[in-house]
């Protein structure tokens, strides 16, 4: 006696996906017709100016004359890049971000995660901590010009009333980059406060219950749960803190004016005082280009490694 082996049935084809329907043309329509104010904006104020200050870092132009002036090429570029005093400003900002990045991003992470937690009064240290953030650059540097004046100043009282010696926030580098960062935490800090406390409340209290039967503390859930499921947040705050850091001019010009003596000058007021100082409009077109193209490398670079990051992860 024999018995049927079943047999299996032969392997088809998988079907393609299906081809993404096309929108309809009123739909098309109604998206560019939303759209078209915040092009025609972008146009106008960010692709239009991009464009002028490449047309004018190739002329000889002065702010203080009609016209582009004399063609240069791109002997404006070769000086930028040769001029010591712009590599000095650029190394201010980025000291600047080295000194403000790290406790922007800590800080604020730690805050949030504090005022996450608080059983009462959230509403109230959220508003607290992003208030400041509000207030524009000149307000805050007079606040904290009148903080740092020697000898009427309420820092410089305080320290002589503990009978330490007081320091030149003003007068000296190292005290002007104490105090424009210290003014810098406390104004900018609320931004990414905001991020990471949108962040945290996006994370599921689930997590939080099935960790605490499992005998996990307020610190071992923060450092195991909250941290990590905030990489991605943490990476979007680091690389906005360090674009905005190198982008320094307001607190800085308006606390220190780059002094002393061009010790603490960033970049853009390097670019402010030869365009509009010296009246050198082409030579402060070409390095704002050659600080835009820094800018756009520094970008570049961290999208390929958070690219990388995640393909590996994956």
């Amino acid at each position: 006696m024999t018995t049927a082996v079943p047999t299996r049935p032969a392997p088809t084809a998988s079907a393609p996906p299906p081809a993404r329907e096309r929108p309809p043309r009123s739909e098309r329509r109604a998206g560019v017709l939303l759209s078209a104010p915040f092009l025609v904006i972008y146009l106008l104020f960010l692709v239009g100016p991009l464009l002028v200050g490449v047309v004018l870092s190739f002329f000889n132009t002065t702010t203080v004359k009609d016209g582009l002036g004399d063609w240069v090429g791109l002997s404006n570029y070769s000086e930028v890049v040769g001029d010591p005093l712009f590599w000095d400003a650029m190394w201010h900002s980025v000291l600047f971000t080295l000194l403000t990045t790290p406790p922007l991003v800590v800080l604020a992470l730690a805050v949030a995660v504090l005022a996450a937690r608080m059983p009462r009064g959230r509403t109230f240290y959220r508003l607290a901590f992003f208030a400041p953030y509000v207030v524009p650059s000149s307000v805050v540097a007079l606040i904290f010009l009148w903080m740092y004046t020697p000898q009427i100043g309420l820092l410089p009282k305080l320290f002589g009333a503990v009978g330490l010696p007081v320091p030149d926030f003003i007068g000296s580098t190292a005290g002007g980059w104490t105090a424009v960062t210290l003014m810098t935490l406390w104004w900018t800090f609320g931004f990414n406060f905001v991020l990471y406390t949108a962040a945290i409340q996006d994370v599921p209290p689930e997590v939080y219950e099935a960790a605490a039967i499992d005998g996990a503390g307020p610190w071992q859930q923060i450092r195991h749960i909250t941290v990590p499921l905030l990489g991605r947040t943490t990476s979007l705050v680091l690389i906005l803190q360090i674009l905005a850091s190198l982008k320094v001019f307001d607190q800085i010009y308006l606390l220190l004016a780059g002094g002393p003596s061009q010790s603490t000058r960033p970049v853009i007021e390097y670019i402010y005082d030869t365009g509009f100082t010296s009246y050198r409009g082409g030579y402060g077109a070409a390095a704002t280009m050659v600080y835009f193209v820094i800018i756009v490398a520094v970008s570049a670079a961290w999208y390929g490694l958070r690219r990388r990051a995640s393909g590996s992860a994956a």
